[in-house]
């Protein structure tokens, strides 16, 4: 009697494949093969029940396998956050191995990690399960319907552990789409020993910082009073955001879509960018300046004032700085009657709306946005926390005694407006912010313009 042929599909053949079987010798791998094995002899039909019985065992076997291996969870992150998150990472999957991270290294450069996460988002189903995102990204994504809402999956109590702030950069129309990570806030850096040589306080009003730089900059060596960020570019806007406010004033109302630019706030704020360049205080320069241009000058003795983020802080500090241990750090000035405020920034954790593992995805998140983990990376990388209890641990002012002062600025927050139309927003006052500081409009007129063209964006009524 002939062997018996046992012939399988390709699909068949595919799925074997795919789960890492061994296939027979003797199994003769061809076509569709119920029917004709079913017309042969009773020793036939034995055989091939026998032989199916191996296969099915063989494909459970598999199966179970299969279902044993790591789940794997993809985000992709500027390279040297993928360095500097490996350690947390390796921690995660060995308290856990039931589930891998890969880290996807991208450019250093953010907006250039923000076009690669919606170029994959546009193509389809992403192949990331967690995004990694910058405080400014969540609108437009949970706009887009490419994040999963988390409110259900944290309660109350942990969401008020962490700053308000970073809490409200995570909302978009009442939906939680971002667990905090790492905070970030713009704050006014000081000269401890030129406001000593010159007998003033550190001012707390605008006047006060126009009146300290002129008085410093008549009786020391010094060349500048205050360096800021007025590159046109997203550094341009927060400053604007703290000034507006510091005014009184905002931007965009993301409840009533209202705008402001074009209200006596918005006009002041614009107007004190000029004066300062104007009237010497600020170098002609800060035109150009993104955050290290200005730090420079800063750190090498050249301004009294610095508005930059907390990093600033250890970088002027740094061995060899002529101003190390001689600057201290405040909330943004004001207006009279009115309140500092610092412009939010920061990166926290959302979920891919097309994740086939959105569970395993949370685990991942959870772990990050924890206090130890949290702890471990803002004391070992010298970021600042999201939750509010870490800036006066004992074991991180150990290492950085300031952020005691930092919590001060940190309470001030305020995110940019979380509105899905925030790019080209923040581009309209880039724009018009630009041309108010280099004279080619004069303040009012730029933000009336920049206040018609947001409206039109919005679709909203002047």
């Amino acid at each position: 009697m002939p062997n018996a042929e046992i012939r399988l599909c390709n699909d068949c053949i595919s799925g074997l494949d795919s789960l890492g079987i061994v296939r027979f010798p003797g199994l003769v791998l061809r076509e569709h093969w119920f029917f004709p094995i079913l017309r042969r002899s009773r020793l036939r039909v034995s055989r091939f029940a026998l032989a199916l019985a191996v296969i099915a065992g063989t494909v459970l076997f598999g199966a179970h396998v299969w279902s044993q291996q790591p789940v794997t969870i993809s985000f992709l992150l500027r390279a040297v956050e993928a360095d500097q998150m490996r350690g947390l990472a390796e921690q995660f999957m060995a308290e856990n191995p039931d589930i891998r991270i890969e880290m996807v290294r991208g450019p250093n450069a953010a907006d250039a990690v923000e076009n690669l996460y919606t170029t994959s988002f546009l193509l389809g189903d992403s192949p990331y399960d967690i995004l990694f995102s910058d405080v400014v990204w969540i609108p437009k994504f949970a706009a887009a319907g490419w994040l999963l809402e988390l409110s259900d999956r944290v309660g109350e109590a942990d969401l008020a552990d962490f700053l308000e702030a970073d809490v409200a950069a995570g909302l978009y129309q009442d939906g939680l789409y971002r667990m905090p990570f790492r905070s970030d806030m713009g704050m006014l850096y000081y000269r401890t020993d030129l406001l000593d040589q010159v007998g003033l306080e550190p001012p707390e009003t605008f006047d006060d910082l126009i009146a300290a730089s002129q008085t410093i900059q008549a009786q020391t060596d010094v060349d500048w009073g205050f360096a800021w960020q007025g590159l046109q570019y997203e550094g341009l806007v927060t400053n604007f955001v703290e000034l507006v406010a510091g005014f009184g004033g905002f931007w965009i109302d993301p409840d009533t879509l209202d705008v402001g630019l074009d209200q006596p706030a918005g006009v002041q704020a614009a107007e004190f960018m000029k004066t300062v360049i104007d009237q010497g205080i600020s170098p002609p320069g800060v035109t150009n300046y993104v955050e290290e241009d200005s730090l420079r000058q800063f750190e090498n003795g050249n301004a009294a004032f610095l508005r930059n983020w907390p990093y600033a802080w250890a970088e002027a500090n740094r061995e060899g700085s002529p101003v190390a241990g001689n600057i201290a750090l405040k909330p943004m000035v004001h207006a009279e009657g009115q309140q500092s405020a610092a412009c939010l920034g920061g990166w926290g954790f959302g979920i891919s709306a097309t994740t086939p593992h959105p569970e395993e995805s949370w685990r991942v998140v959870e772990f990050f946005t924890s206090p130890g983990p949290m702890k471990e990376f803002i004391t070992e990388f010298a970021y600042v926390p999201s939750r509010r209890a870490l800036f006066t641990d004992p074991d991180v002012l150990a290492v950085f005694p300031h952020y005691e002062q930092l919590l001060e600025v940190a309470e001030t927050a305020i995110p940019r407006p979380p509105v899905g139309q925030y790019a080209q927003l923040a581009d309209i006052l880039q724009r018009y912010l630009s041309a108010a500081i280099s004279s080619q409009m004069t303040p009012e007129a730029a933000m009336q313009a920049a206040a018609g063209e947001s409206r039109r964006v919005l679709g909203v009524d002047g």
